[in-house]
């Protein structure tokens, strides 16, 4: 991209202080914003969207041309002509010349307000500066470390099991041939009987089908499969595939001699050959190393600890014993948490080298780029070389005919939009500063099974160069504030209402005795009374911080990943026009969630009524019918650590009609809220009145 005032300069990548990244002119010192970005840098984004659309009415013509496409812009004059930018029509990016927003007086300096963060330029505003790249040392070839991490894993969990076990044999809780029993009759059932579940959970529930690899299966696939088979000496695995335009993929079974890779045919739509078999490399990788086993006996070990803590916690009311029982069972329930992280670390663990074996069977390059596209919801980039291209790709959007998509309406019930080739490197380090720099990351992963999709790329990158390949794309970020102030402000909101619950209760069994026996009774039952009050109150504020009601910006899926200061409880309000590809869960009947597409990529949306009956029938009944729709969706960006949009209105386009879905969560949280804050208010007035003895 280059500066349209100096023509020959190319736009660099510059972090503001509002935490988005912005295209800067080192010469000339002008911002380009792409579409919607506008609003995120304004404090009142409804009065800026008026303003824009009055302009729009009186555009002037501009010699600049848009810095992406090339295309013509317009000169607008904002606020009575205050303000002058220069805007496109057609990719409703905007250019702002250096100083022009200082030119504002100080009382409309809230409507548009750029501030670039210093730290992120060198000293001389030309080129970012870069911190020490943090290499995560996967080895080239060879699996001794990833054998000895999870021998290392299963004896540490194992041990703590036999510790429990033969601690509850001393203090006679448990006889040795039940605890024995125990851990056997779990291991068992888990190890037997999964697979088979999860075939016909997924043959019942998720439409899947089992594929005929000559007929189902792309030819450049079945020779790929053929390849890892006969290079790993492994047999054939069951492929299955299910009908839904979203990409995903996994494996599952008892060890490599019976396991199944299961594929959505939208991954084989969306994706290049390259990156769909980078993905399937990715599931043989987990064959190959027998995690599908490992993973079955680690689980065993947080199965049986629940199991007996559940055991204990029932059977703690009575006998002599019931002390000690209670004591067990909380000790239970503390080694239960504790294994459950052990064992989502180990899976962690398992990723990587998954990884490893994709990129030395195929390419870590693409599989980065896969990862990127399904992970991330990211697009390769297109080219637009002149005005007539750009026409026939806006007919080809409206869904009259696209030729390039004929091959995927044989496999899918729709037909997706490719996600294109190499998606922009400058776009890949937009969408993966949210995982390296913001908080809520680092709490996500360590709650997951999978690492960060950063963390996976940074580690490809590593085996790209121990491979001598050419890497994917470089990190070198520098993070220009620490996004702590906003974590901790967003976790003491998600946390309220559970705090004053917790402290309700803790209130309730330690408040000292007054009176009698019935009135320390009662003054305790206050304290829970009020709980309910001061609970009330905290969800409503928390609801209000959750959803902003205010203007709902025209952005793009790109555009949104650009967003650093977002979590699943600090919202962006937008509006993204796409098509809808998919369920939420790919394949599931009852799924009420969907996938939107849109030119720059793909999300998550959210459809979430206020009782789950309703989402479940919408699920079963008509989320189908919206396949392959052309859809307005008007809701709340959220990142929890996926990229999601919680829906408020689904606006669907018929041949002459439109159709208006809306979601009342919002609405149902008021409600509720409102309802416990009238109980609560009532049982505390009677309380106060009768400890007062105005009332008996």
């Amino acid at each position: 991209m280059f500066c349209p005032v100096c023509k020959n300069t190319e736009l660099i990548p510059v972090l503001t202080k509002q935490g988005v990244e912005v295209e800067y002119c080192p010469y000339c010192k002008g911002i380009w914003l792409d579409k919607g970005e506008i609003f995120y840098f304004s404090k009142v984004p409804a009065f800026l969207n008026i303003e824009l659309e009055k302009a729009l009415e009186n555009p002037r013509p501009s010699q600049r041309r848009d810095p992406r496409r090339g295309l013509e812009m317009v000169e607008l004059s904002l606020m009575k002509g205050e303000l002058v930018i220069d805007y496109c029509p057609q990719t409703e990016g905007v250019w702002l010349d250096r100083g022009e927003l200082s030119k504002l007086p100080f009382s409309k300096a809230q409507i548009l307000n750029v501030s670039l963060d210093q730290a992120t330029l060198s000293e001389k505003g030309k080129i970012p500066v870069s911190l020490r790249r943090e290499k995560l040392n996967l080895p080239a070839a060879g699996l001794m470390n990833l054998g000895i991490m999870s021998a290392g894993t299963l004896i540490l969990l194992y041990g703590m099991i036999t510790l429990v076990l033969v601690t509850l044999i001393f203090f006679k809780l448990l006889t040795p041939f039940a605890a024995l029993l125990t851990g056997v009759f779990f291991a068992l059932l888990q190890f037997l009987l999964a697979p088979f579940l999860m075939d016909h959970i997924l043959s019942l529930f998720y439409s899947m089908r089992w594929a005929r690899l000559s007929k189902d299966i792309p030819s450049h696939l079945q020779f790929f499969l053929k390849q890892i088979i006969k290079k790993y000496n492994i047999p054939q695995p069951r492929v299955g595939i299910i009908k839904d335009g979203a990409p995903n993929a996994f494996t599952y079974g008892h060890t490599p001699y019976d396991a199944r890779i299961v594929l959505t045919s939208g991954l084989i739509d969306l994706l290049s050959p390259q990156e769909v078999e980078a993905v399937l490399a990715h599931e043989f990788g987990h064959i190959v190393h027998w995690d599908i086993a490992v993973m079955t006996v680690a689980n065993v070990v947080p199965i049986t600890l629940y199991a007996l803590y559940k055991i204990y916690i029932r059977s703690s009311v009575r006998g002599k014993d019931a002390p000690l029982r209670i004591v067990a069972g909380c000790v239970t329930y503390l080694l239960y948490v504790i294994s459950e992280y052990v064992v989502l670390g180990l899976s962690r663990l398992r990723e990587y080298f998954a990884d490893k074996f994709s990129a030395e069977n195929t390419s870590a390059a693409k599989l980065s780029s896969a990862l990127v596209k399904i992970g991330y919801g990211l697009a390769g980039e297109k080219k637009f070389e002149d005005d007539q291209k750009q026409a026939v790709e806006a007919v080809k959007a409206m869904g009259i005919f696209d030729y390039s998509m004929a091959r995927a309406m044989a496999v899918s019930l729709y037909c997706p939009r490719k996600m294109g080739g190499k998606v922009d490197e400058k776009w890949v380090k937009e969408a993966v500063k949210w995982d390296l720099w913001n908080p809520w990351a680092l709490y996500y992963e360590i709650n997951s099974t999978h690492p960060l999709i950063a963390k996976r790329l940074k580690a490809l990158n590593d085996l790209s160069r121990a491979l001598e390949e050419e890497p994917y794309a470089e990190f070198e970020l520098n993070r220009p504030e620490s996004y702590w102030d906003e974590f901790f402000v967003d976790l003491f909101f998600k946390i309220c209402p559970g705090l004053v619950s917790i402290l309700a209760v803790i209130l309730f069994f330690v408040s000292p005795a007054i009176g009698t026996s019935s009135s320390v009774r009662f003054f305790n039952f206050f304290y829970l009374k009020l709980g309910l009050l001061l609970f009330s109150f905290a969800y409503l504020i928390q609801t209000f911080y959750s959803y902003d009601y205010g203007f709902f910006p025209i952005l793009t899926i790109r555009s949104l990943l650009k967003k650093i200061k977002v979590s699943g409880v600090r919202p962006v309000p937008c509006t993204v026009k796409g098509k809808i590809i998919g369920k939420g869960v790919p394949g599931l009947i009852w799924s009420e969630d969907f996938f939107l597409q849109d030119d720059t990529g793909i999300i998550y949306l959210d459809y979430h009524q206020p009782l789950n009956i309703w989402n479940l029938f919408f699920g079963l009944f008509k989320s189908m019918k919206y396949a392959g729709k052309e859809v307005e969706v008007e809701g709340w960006y959220r990142r929890a650590p996926a990229p999601y949009i919680e829906v408020r209105t689904l606006t669907i386009q018929n041949d002459n009609s439109k159709k208006v879905l809306t979601c009342y969560a919002f609405e149902g949280r008021i409600i509720f809220s409102a309802i416990l804050l009238i109980i609560g208010l009532i049982l505390v007035g009677i309380e106060i009145l009768s400890l007062s003895g105005i009332i008996y």
